[in-house]
């Protein structure tokens, strides 16, 4: 494996754009490509198997395209999809999702109640509190689906008194009452993450998966010296699906426009 290869980042849509932000502050030596499933987004509310066989069709376009890790930039993915492409991939790439970086950060940390808000595949799939629990560490972890948030967001309905509201209708949920962490289990909640600390008056911990598993990319290309030295390509970025509103909604996530590129896996017409 060479270093100067891509680091493969994938999401069901826009979200993944904060994870792989998060990777390039981390490491901006390193060329991404970005594969974000327009065609099939939402994945929140998707079932699991519908989810795996995405999936599973990105990570094998990944891999053709010379990548040397996949990053499942999505949270509902690696709930779901993480066991089917580590299985599959694993012998080519690493594999890093959302959960285990985030799971092991919070074992460390020895939290006695933690909050984990997320869309509805991700808190239904049960994976963060199961994965915490293996470690036999004792915590009382709640959970909270979140479903009106992810669509505020991406029409960029927030840093306002209308979302304000919304947010703290969740956040004043009673199973949230006495936590001392929270996390933000979608890709898309950092961009609600000071109208969160502004709810909890610095009172908890918030903790943010895109910085946890950038840190993770970082460490395991480190092990594998595979660590790029200098940026020797542009970073890439396509869709399933291309419209003029995703392509603005990338200035909002990534920080500046990228140029998209459509590509369909899946042979539609």
């Amino acid at each position: 494996m060479k270093s100067e290869k891509p680091i493969g980042i994938f999401d069901s849509g826009i979200g993944g754009f904060t994870v792989a932000k998060a990777i390039r502050n981390l490491l901006p030596k390193e060329s991404l490509l970005y594969f974000g499933d327009t065609a099939h987004l939402p994945y929140g509310e998707k079932s699991a198997d519908a989810i795996q066989q995405y999936a599973l069709q990105i990570g094998a376009f990944l891999i053709k395209q010379g990548v040397k890790i996949i990053v499942i930039a999505c949270n509902s993915a690696s709930a779901v999809a993480y066991e089917a492409m580590h299985k599959k991939f694993h012998k080519q790439v690493p594999i890093i999702g959302m959960v285990e970086p985030t799971v092991n950060f919070i074992v460390q940390q020895q939290y006695k109640k933690i909050g984990i808000i997320g869309t509805k595949a991700t808190i239904t799939s049960n994976v963060h509190a199961a994965k915490i629990h293996a470690h036999s560490y004792k915590v009382n972890v709640a959970t909270l689906a979140a479903p009106l948030l992810v669509p505020m967001i991406e029409e960029g309905f927030f840093n306002n008194n209308i979302s304000q509201t919304i947010i703290e209708s969740y956040l004043s949920n009673k199973k949230l009452k006495s936590i001392q962490a929270l996390v933000l289990a979608c890709t898309h909640y950092p961009l609600i993450r000071k109208q969160i600390e502004k709810y909890y008056n610095a009172s908890i911990h918030i903790i943010d998966p895109a910085e946890i598993v950038a840190q993770q990319v970082k460490e395991v290309l480190t092990i594998k010296k595979i660590l790029a030295n200098k940026k020797v390509s542009a970073d890439r970025f396509y869709v399933s699906d291309y419209t003029n509103a995703f392509a603005e909604s990338t200035k909002l996530f990534f920080g500046e426009a990228v140029p998209l590129q459509k590509i369909d896996l899946w042979g539609k017409k």
